[in-house]
């Protein structure tokens, strides 16, 4: 039955997948616990499981709501930049948390360091090898996803496909690079607070790489299915919003880890 209703917002009906969701994590945060300490991945691989099942009906649910329901009107789109403005700040954050740590720690090393940064132990990486390969590819991947976008906005199909296509491989090519600069580190996480602070860094940072392109993805796949017009495309808008913000934060762990900071 149809609702009809006077106002522009969107009251959301009841849905399963906020609660399933959060059990999927804590399952998947005890199974990293039984993994780490017991070396047990059952737990850990059976929350990825439930989360993933649930993203993708949840992911469902609102392509539906906004693509062919017509939930998602101007009204709801506003709020939906202002959430995805907010959520990007509570990311920035994120990360000046652990850049605070970096630069207390290397500015002024303590002496069970030897007063030195980095540790005299510790043998970094070069930055004019695979870190800054990976910074040309994130730099492509920013351009190639700005073309996706004007070329979207412009009604060219093609050109967006093409654009979002690329801007996923370079995605994938970095965390392919930046896997295999983990199994050749020199040092490991537990190397003092420079082992620490490089693999909590760049590991997020990684993190956040996958959840983007994870993200662009699900908007090229949508694309194809012609779910996004030159006017209605915010779901695009956002993921092209946090791959500009993960390519920002590469930069400055480039800057301050890779070259500075070695």
């Amino acid at each position: 039955m149809m609702m009809h209703k006077n106002h522009p917002y969107h009251l959301v009906d009841i849905s399963p997948w906020p609660i399933l969701g959060s059990i999927g994590t804590m399952i998947t945060m005890m199974g990293m616990i039984s993994w780490f300490h017991l070396y047990d991945k059952t737990l850990f691989l059976m929350g990825n499981m439930i989360i993933l099942l649930v993203m993708f009906q949840w992911w469902r649910d609102i392509i539906r709501e906004g693509t062919f329901l017509g939930f998602h009107t101007w009204k709801v789109t506003m709020g939906l930049r202002w959430g995805m403005i907010l959520f990007i700040t509570s990311e920035i954050f994120f990360f000046v948390s652990f850049f605070w740590s970096f630069f207390h720690n290397s500015l002024s090393p303590s002496i069970e360091l030897g007063m030195n940064w980095p540790p005299k132990t510790i043998q970094t990486f070069n930055p004019m090898e695979i870190p800054l390969l990976n910074t040309i590819i994130l730099l492509t991947s920013g351009l190639t996803v700005t073309w996706a976008h004007h070329s979207l906005m412009e009604n060219n199909y093609n050109q967006a496909l093409q654009g979002l296509v690329l801007t996923v491989l370079l995605g994938i090519y970095f965390t392919i690079l930046q896997a295999y600069e983990y199994f050749e580190a020199p040092f490991s996480i537990s190397d003092s607070v420079y082992g620490s602070s490089f693999f909590i860094c760049t590991g997020f940072h990684g993190l956040h790489v996958m959840i983007g392109s994870t993200f662009l993805t699900i908007c090229l796949i949508r694309h194809y299915l012609n779910h996004f017009s030159s006017i209605h495309h915010f779901g695009f808008e956002a993921s092209a919003w946090y791959w500009h913000f993960v390519d920002v934060v590469w930069l400055f762990l480039y800057i301050s880890i890779y070259w500075w900071g070695s």
